[in-house]
């Protein structure tokens, strides 16, 4: 069947179609000198419209294309039209028997896909996209139809909603399954840990994506989780003993995990490793060599007088050396040097030699060469960095001098051969499930390892517990921004948070999570306490309070109950602990730095220290070109990680925390504390 325009419809309309043929399965609309095919899987609708004296016919195509057809008699075009709907209908109708067909079977494979008894992982959700759009194109029907038939249309719109809505779909079902198989495995999480677990802590414990990292403040049961999480895997056969790895950053914290991990689960073939051990272990496997770790490593007089001998001996021989070290030390650090041989100078020597432990470590956690170091920090301050590295090089040359007349490694170098050994293929890790605590302290070197062990290993799952309001450690490389910015690094995943704090009450947790959420660039969580406290569980008072104040405690502390008692630096032991044996016998008192507090708890907390100046909290923010160039930027915050320092003394406690400051020059954390209404008292 065919129609076209009349002679006068055709000279006067001056378009390039004037007449169309009905085909098998389509049309063709053609003219003089064009042709346009459209077959009917294109043609998504047909009008037909009167003019003033001819009819006219539109195709509407994909991409809001139309293709009209001007100049035909009026009759005509309305029997062409009829006939041409009826066949294009008639088609469509068939057509959408066979797209049924085809989104029933999406249907059902995206049912089965949401009704496996397991935590679906977004990244099977490009697989789910990529079957749907496949699916699409095969139908024979324009997507932009779909809608119209009854047979199609809620199947349609149910694979639309995944393919368009997927990340929303796939959290709605596993917040689902997640709710079931708490609820159905309720005996296990009471009775893995000591306490049954919180709902936050069940959650993040089921939840089955490749990278989790689940952020848990203080005393919110990080260490419970995890044992927690090592126990679902075998519970649920989704992993062997020997299939799950657990890090620690501490010899003594992974052999208290190893030890939970006997008595909740049971089981001695799940072995918690520190990341040096980890090395040790994958170089012993993937080569023909048997490292032992250099007695310096372990023994800090025997390391500094390595040091010490080394730099004395350079400044003694190169007037050079010795020139670069006073500039540095008196320009840089603004120490008091004497004139003369400077370097024999026992307590300068010994003050440096922790400084030049600290340059030493961080050189050789950077790995490269001089000139790789100086290429990597930034062009402002690259010249007097490269003075530094210089002055630093003899001191570097003999510390891998005395390793290798040892025959032995140091940490730094462990990892990197370790590293190089899983880059190169020769080490098959059977480890399906990594699991981290605090996970705020990692280095980009141990970061560079667990990266290493995933990539040979494309299965395996990395399952991090940490707390960016704890990341105290950057002075020793450790980097916050691969907590903050984890998928950034370790790839897509997912985020749980631990709500609920088992130590503190709900005023030391308000003034603590206050005071850390003032820097911006700490990630926001909520740690609610199960006990309450009252105005004064956190107050400010005048050091020279502490012995009336320790007077005070010893008369209603009972015996088990701990007394902390933190400051920032180890010097500022106040003299009065000589005699708290005798004077009060029976008080529980400890004293430790805010860094070495890390992980205790205690009933009370007394902060030292709150004072301005060189020794002061918040320290001065005075650093070496050397940590500059080799550690990553400090935030864009004033005081951000003492910050997180006052934070971690602050939640060490259960029920009280006294801040003791200096009146005559206190620290500008007073003044925070006290806007944030912390009061102070005159005397205890």
């Amino acid at each position: 069947m065919e129609l076209k325009a009349t002679s006068m419809g055709k000279r006067l309309a001056q378009h390039p179609y004037n007449r169309v043929r009905l085909l098998a399965a389509g049309v063709e609309v053609s003219g003089d000198r064009h042709e346009y095919l459209i077959p009917f899987n294109q043609l998504i609708s047909i009008a037909c419209k009167r003019g003033m004296v001819w009819g006219e016919l539109e195709f509407h195509l994909p991409e809001d294309k139309v293709v009209r057809l001007h100049g035909t008699e009026w009759q005509e075009t309305q029997r062409f039209f009829h006939y041409l709907q009826h066949a294009w209908q008639q088609w469509s109708q068939e057509m959408s028997e066979v797209s049924a067909q085809v989104l029933m079977a999406l249907e059902q494979e995206i049912i089965a896909f949401t009704q496996q008894d397991r935590w679906l992982k977004r990244s099977e959700l490009a697989t789910v996209k990529e079957s749907i759009q496949r699916q699409f194109s095969a139908l024979p029907l324009p997507l932009s139809r779909m809608n119209e038939f009854d047979n199609c249309r809620a199947r349609w719109q149910f694979c639309q909603q995944w393919l368009e809505q997927g990340e929303t779909a796939i959290r709605q079902r596993n917040r689902e399954w997640t709710t079931k198989v708490i609820k159905d495995y309720h005996e296990f999480f009471s009775t893995v840990e000591t306490t049954p677990l919180n709902a936050s802590q069940c959650e993040a414990v089921v939840n089955g994506e490749d990278a989790l990292l689940v952020l848990a403040g203080a005393g919110s049961g990080k260490t419970s989780v995890l044992v927690a999480r090592a126990g679902w895997l075998l519970k649920r056969k989704l992993a062997q003993p020997e299939q799950i790895l657990l890090m620690a950053f501490g010899r003594q914290a992974a052999e208290e995990m190893n030890e939970r991990i006997q008595q909740r689960l049971g089981e001695s073939a799940i072995q918690a490793r520190t990341f040096h051990a980890l090395a040790l272990h994958i170089i012993r496997e993937g080569s023909n060599k048997q490292p032992v770790i250099s007695k310096l490593e372990s023994d800090s007089k025997a390391r500094r007088q390595l040091l010490i001998d080394t730099w004395r001996e350079q400044c003694n021989s190169k007037k050079a050396q010795a020139s670069g070290w006073r500039q540095w030390l008196q320009e840089e650090l603004a120490w008091e040097v004497a004139e003369g041989p400077f370097w024999q100078d026992d307590k300068l020597a010994q003050r440096l030699a922790s400084r030049m432990e600290r340059w030493l470590g961080l050189m050789r956690m950077h790995g490269g060469a001089q000139a790789a170091m100086i290429a990597d920090v930034p062009e402002e301050y690259r010249d007097n960095f490269s003075k530094r590295v210089k002055l630093m090089a003899p001191l570097l040359k003999a510390w891998k001098g005395a390793l290798k007349e040892e025959g032995a490694v140091d940490f730094s170098g462990l990892i990197h051969q370790a590293i190089a050994i899983l880059e190169k293929g020769r080490f098959i890790s059977p480890w399906k499930h990594i699991l981290v605590d605090e996970f705020q302290d990692i280095s980009p070197q141990r970061a560079a390892l667990l990266t290493a062990l995933r990539q040979q290993n494309k299965r395996t799952s990395l399952f991090a517990v940490g707390d960016d309001w704890q990341a105290i450690y950057r002075f020793s490389g450790a980097e916050m921004s691969l907590t903050t910015a984890f998928h950034h690094y370790f790839g897509d995943g997912d985020r749980c948070v631990l709500d609920t704090t088992y130590r503190f009450n709900d005023r030391i947790g308000e003034i603590a999570n206050r005071f850390v959420q003032q820097n911006p660039h700490q990630l926001r969580k909520p740690l609610n306490s199960l006990s309450k406290g009252n105005k004064k569980s956190v107050t400010l008072l005048p050091q020279e309070q502490l012995e009336p104040l320790l007077d005070k405690l010893s008369g209603y502390a009972k015996p088990e109950e701990r007394v902390l008692m933190l400051a920032r630096y180890h010097h500022l032991r106040p003299g009065i602990l000589d005699k708290a044996k005798t004077r009060w016998p029976k008080l529980q008192i400890d004293f430790m730095t805010i860094h070495a507090s890390k992980g205790q708890q205690a009933d009370f907390v007394i902060m030292l220290g709150l004072h301005e100046g060189r020794d002061g909290f918040p320290a001065e923010a005075r650093e070496s070109i050397m940590e500059a160039g080799l550690l990553p930027q400090p935030e864009d915050f004033p005081d951000a990680e003492e910050r997180r320092l006052a934070y971690v003394a602050i939640t060490r406690a259960r029920q009280q925390v006294w801040m003791l400051f200096d009146k005559d020059r206190p620290s500008v954390f007073v003044e925070h504390f006290r806007e944030l209404g912390v009061p102070q008292s005159r005397k205890t």
